[in-house]
């Protein structure tokens, strides 16, 4: 009888051991998955917010790259680098 016993309390126990040691390793998986669903959200975010400081800069850049032409003549007037003179002689060439 005593062996029975004692076979019965190491059945329980291991049962118990391995009870305890799968919650204890789904824990340990539903962390590292939860961690890792944050790290591709958080990288996901930064993606975002890269996009937008590229799409603010190309829109916000100064007026004179964006109506430079590409013989190097301002033709915005409201610029501080405007020259009235070539300017007037680049509409004549284009005249002629």
């Amino acid at each position: 009888m005593a062996s029975t016993q004692g076979v019965n309390v190491l059945r329980y126990s291991a049962l118990v051991a391995g009870l305890v040691y799968g919650v204890y390793h789904q824990s340990s998986l539903n962390s590292i998955t939860k961690r890792t669903e944050i790290e591709h959200e958080y990288a996901r975010k930064e993606r975002l917010i890269e996009q937008a400081k590229a799409e603010y800069k190309k829109k916000t850049q100064p007026q004179e790259i964006k109506t430079q032409q590409p013989t190097g003549l301002i033709t915005n007037f409201e610029d501080p680098k405007f020259d009235l003179e070539a300017f007037l002689q680049a509409k004549a060439a284009e005249s002629q």
